[in-house]
């Protein structure tokens, strides 16, 4: 057997806030740390138990998604909780405009790390290969 593939994920280091609609119509902020095709990763401030049905407003650009999400296992962070996600109801508009939003970012971030550096640099990926 094979393991699957991971969806391509970008870290948003808490630079997007997103809104959670619970199913009894109450609604919490938090702020959106890693983001991907399947899924991402909130930090809010109280957590929320594993399998909630959430709806979310995350703004895309120029738009606002709303996907339905179910939340997963949380963990304690540095100001509140990390609360990972996954998407249980994303229309196709809204994934593909996800997938280009992913996309861009990822561009975005490559460009930032190799700017400023000459032709011929090499990124050390590993400690000891500075040796």
């Amino acid at each position: 057997m094979r393991p699957g593939t991971r969806a391509t994920r970008v870290s948003l280091q808490g630079r997007i806030s997103v809104i959670l609609q619970l199913e009894n119509g109450r609604q919490l902020s938090g702020k959106l740390y890693q983001l991907s095709a399947t899924g991402g990763l909130l930090e809010i401030a109280m957590y929320l138990d594993e399998r909630t049905k959430v709806g979310l407003a995350i703004p895309i650009g120029g738009n606002v998604l709303r996907p339905d999400a179910e939340m997963l296992f949380p963990m304690w962070g540095a100001q509140g909780f990390l609360q990972p996600f996954r998407f249980t109801r994303l229309w196709a508009q809204e994934r593909q405009m996800l997938d280009s939003e992913i996309a861009e970012l990822l561009r975005q971030s490559v460009a930032r790390s190799t700017a400023g550096q000459g032709l011929g640099a090499r990124l050390r990926p590993f400690y000891l290969e500075s040796f």
